[in-house]
């Protein structure tokens, strides 16, 4: 499949364009709105459908083809935040908080770029290995700590008198928000169950979690455009480094994503799952770390990276391209 027939796959998807809806009927100022109980049922429904649907696969995945995938997700998730500190730290020129915030959000992972990634090749036909799942669990948590515990040794270096470093939470209730957030309950307890039950079980539930998957995706895409629109106000302000982090860094990592992808022996159709991963910014779980630990860190740099530049790009322009890489580098047409 050649590269301008992807993109057109994409952008003319159901999902991609409730996301354009969203967008649009902010811009517009309609009165369009999901009720949050409705977003909250949607994040729940989506979050364990991916963990069951990964246990599954997880069940009949020999450990053999699993421990190189998880190795390399886990070293991605602990340098992405090393870098993306040092660049926003001294390119520039943020402060500890916010920068290692962003290093929070862009180690971390974006489930609903994950879940898109994964419908865009359902819909090109392209398989992926099941157990990719598994690596979004794997890759939530890593980049949090690593972030957190570089901004506390710079706070701590900065101030020695202040034992508090900034105010925040100690690296224990962190810890424990992240581990025992909704995002890693739902992920971790539905691969759990996957696993245990297999395929058969999986069976019984199907016409629940399955048929009705992807539209319930296009509805929640739908709300993350009413939610994009609304924060693209704060790029006027936030600066020429943000919007050219925000771009640059979903395309080096992605590209990075989908070359270790393969490196790894994950199939083309796996390694754009991987290089979505790598390439997207995480707006729950880092979020809701970084406001226990670094209250003093600004939402209108990190989050406005994540969901207002990153978030769009991947969607629109960075799945179809990692696809497009990932082809070249596992030798396809």
């Amino acid at each position: 499949m050649d590269a301008l027939e992807l993109v057109r796959l994409n952008l003319l998807s159901p999902m991609v364009l409730a996301f354009a809806l969203g967008i649009v009927a902010t811009l517009v100022r309609s009165d369009l709105r999901v009720p949050d109980a409705l977003y909250a049922a949607l994040s729940i429904y989506l979050l364990f459908a991916i963990g069951l649907k990964g246990g599954v696969a997880l069940a009949a995945t020999p450990p053999s083809q699993l421990w190189l995938p998880a190795l390399a997700t886990l070293a991605a998730g602990s340098l992405i935040p090393l870098w993306t500190y040092a660049l926003a730290r001294h390119v520039g020129g943020w402060s500890v908080a916010d920068a290692a915030a962003l290093a929070a959000h862009y180690g971390s992972v974006s489930v609903v770029t994950f879940v898109a990634a994964q419908a865009f090749l359902d819909r090109a036909g392209v398989p992926y290995e099941g157990f990719m799942a598994t690596l979004v669990a794997l890759l939530e948590v890593p980049a949090i700590l690593v972030a957190l515990v570089i901004a506390r040794r710079a706070m701590r270096a900065a101030t020695t008198a202040d034992n508090g470093a900034g105010g925040g939470e100690g690296m224990d209730a962190v810890l424990r928000e992240v581990l025992a957030g909704r995002s890693i309950v739902l992920l971790v307890g539905g691969l759990l169950i996957g696993a245990a039950t297999g395929a058969q079980g999986a069976e019984r539930v199907a016409p629940f979690f399955e048929a009705p998957f992807e539209g319930a995706l296009t509805i929640f895409l739908l709300e993350m455009g009413l939610v994009t629109a609304r924060r693209l106000g704060e790029l006027r302000r936030a600066g020429a480094f943000l919007l050219g982090f925000g771009l640059a860094a979903p395309l080096v990592h992605g590209v990075l994503g989908a070359a270790l992808g393969v490196m790894v022996g994950l199939s083309a159709g796996g390694a754009t799952i991987f290089a979505a991963m790598l390439a997207s910014a995480s707006y729950i779980a880092a979020t809701a770390a970084v406001r226990l630990a670094l209250p003093e860190a600004n939402p209108g740099r990190y989050l406005t990276a994540s969901l207002a530049v990153t978030f769009p790009f991947n969607l629109v322009v960075g799945i179809p391209l990692f696809a497009r890489v990932a082809q070249a580098l596992a030798g396809g047409a």
